[in-house]
């Protein structure tokens, strides 16, 4: 916390939280599959070293702002913002649970396309289509990234749209587009969206980007294994520049590439 900073006291905020009304479900979501999500998030984040960047990890995962959040309980959207930049104290669990509470429900009232897209990681999805996934404790930039991965920027867009990488996918893309679903394919960004989804076995860059343009779920980058920047698809590249996500090219052995990634870790 820096000189500035002040602690506010959350009581009075507690309050207010506790008192939010639950509004009908939209959509059926499988009771084991929220309350594991839910229990799955507040644990993260009462645990986390960082809980205030924990929880705003989350609530980007869910794509919701943070006025929408407060609206949602009765709180100041100053109250959110303090919390997830450490000038508020850390929320108890109780707080915690009625955040978490607060997401899942306007998720649900939106159609639960995130919880579902959770739903096969607790259920243990898995793929041979998957060479290796991971979960960061701490973000990743972009910069570091590139670094890692030894990687040429094909798009780069602008900082407002550049999020933190809380973990990585590394995908066959050919077995990903050949066996999976387009619900299973969601289901290989793992805890959090906000992650480098790593592409090999790519001929153009293409393909991988299409499933990225109809999916709901958007990641943080997009890494193409075995291209470089000037092979790459012009359609892929326009798709990038369309949805504003990050597009990089390596060429670095697949081998070091994902040891390089685990080690960040």
């Amino acid at each position: 916390m820096t000189e500035n900073q002040q602690t506010v006291p959350a009581s009075a905020d507690a309050k207010q939280v506790q008192q939010v009304p639950q509004p009908a479900a939209a959509q059926v979501i499988p009771s084991d599959i929220k309350y594991r999500l839910a229990e799955k998030m507040a644990g993260e984040i009462t645990l986390s070293d960082n809980p205030g960047e924990t929880l705003k990890k989350w609530r980007s995962n869910f794509e919701i702002a943070q006025s929408e959040l407060a609206e949602y309980l009765t709180v100041s959207p100053s109250v959110i913002s303090d919390y997830e930049s450490g000038r508020r104290k850390s929320p108890g669990i109780l707080i915690v649970s009625k955040i978490v509470d607060a997401l899942l429900e306007l998720d649900i009232k939106r159609g639960g396309a995130k919880i579902r897209a959770y739903e096969g990681i607790l259920r243990g999805f898995s793929s041979d289509a998957i060479y290796d996934i991971h979960e960061y404790l701490a973000p990743m930039s972009l910069d570091e990234l590139i670094k890692l991965t030894k990687a040429e920027v094909v798009y780069r867009p602008d900082v407002k749209y550049e999020k933190p990488l809380y973990g990585y996918t590394v995908i066959d893309s050919l077995k990903a587009i050949l066996e999976l679903s387009a619900s299973e394919f969601q289901k290989l960004y793992g805890w959090s969206t906000e992650r480098a989804m790593v592409f090999t076995r790519v001929s153009t860059g293409r393909s991988p980007m299409v499933a990225i343009r109809v999916t709901n779920l958007k990641p943080g980058a997009v890494v193409i294994h075995g291209m470089m920047a000037k092979e790459m698809d012009t359609i892929a590249t326009k798709i990038a520049e369309i949805e504003h996500v990050p597009f990089i090219a390596t060429v670095m052995p697949i081998s070091e590439l994902v040891r390089a990634l685990q080690v960040r870790a």
